[in-house]
């Protein structure tokens, strides 16, 4: 029997990711990746098998295994990404504000911090619709992320090159880190597998009094700056 109205009230988040989380079914760029945050596994099966039915343009959806680190699934939707695909999510948003009884859905997209309305407005022009322009969108909102991320920053400056985040104070050394993850807090730290080093305590200190008053933590190699409920992570690269 299929699913009414209604019938996943209460169950699906009012935000949902675009492109936050790689393609099982071909290259990102290639792909655009939606993806829901729902209480209960089988909430996330019937939506899982809502979206697979309902639109054909659909080339995959799936749930993760088991809860995340939140206690909910994932649902995945994935679409070929081209000139079709913003009123193909907006058809998909469509059919789940229907059976959430929600009258509006939020959208980050790439792990953006900020989540803002689904309507078509931001959809057209947030959502890249071919690989040129995915690489562009992903840059800009890392950009826009460390921008915010870092701007109660001791540092004199802060910016992105490439994979590269370089840090610079006028009478002190410019430090350059390489780019690892970004996001939310539990997200990011499910994603580490290293353990915390506490060797590393002089490391954090200098740190502390460079970057400013954010919580830092280093697990292996990699650098796990807090501020807000958002984590960045860094590799320390080089002192130049």
């Amino acid at each position: 029997m299929g699913l009414r109205q209604s019938d996943l009230e209460f169950t699906v988040d009012p935000v949902f990711e675009i492109d936050s989380y790689k393609s099982k079914m071909g290259d990102d760029e290639d792909i655009v990746v939606l993806s829901f945050s729902v209480n209960g596994e089988q909430p996330a099966k019937d939506l899982v098998n809502f979206v697979e039915t309902g639109y054909n343009f659909v080339l995959d959806a799936d749930k993760t295994s088991g809860e995340q680190a939140d206690k909910k699934y994932r649902v995945f939707v994935e679409m070929e990404r081209n000139r079709a695909v913003p009123q193909q999510i907006l058809e998909i948003l469509d059919g789940i504000k229907k059976l959430t009884n929600m009258p509006d859905l939020r959208f980050r997209y790439y792990k953006n911090f900020r989540s803002i309305p689904a309507d078509e407005s931001n959809i057209n022009e947030q959502v890249p619709l071919d690989s040129g322009a995915y690489d562009i969108k992903k840059n800009e909102t890392k950009m826009e992320n460390y921008k915010n991320f870092f701007s109660d920053s001791y540092a004199d400056e802060v910016f992105m090159e490439g994979d590269n985040v370089h840090m610079h104070k006028k009478y002190g050394d410019n430090l350059v880190f390489k780019f690892i993850d970004m996001g939310w807090k539990k997200e990011v730290l499910e994603n580490i597998k290293e353990s915390i080093q506490i060797e590393a305590f002089p490391e954090i200190i200098f740190l502390s009094k460079y970057v400013g008053d954010y919580n830092i933590t280093k697990f292996g190699d990699k650098l796990v700056f807090e501020n807000k409920g958002h984590c960045v992570v860094l590799k320390r690269h080089e002192i130049i």
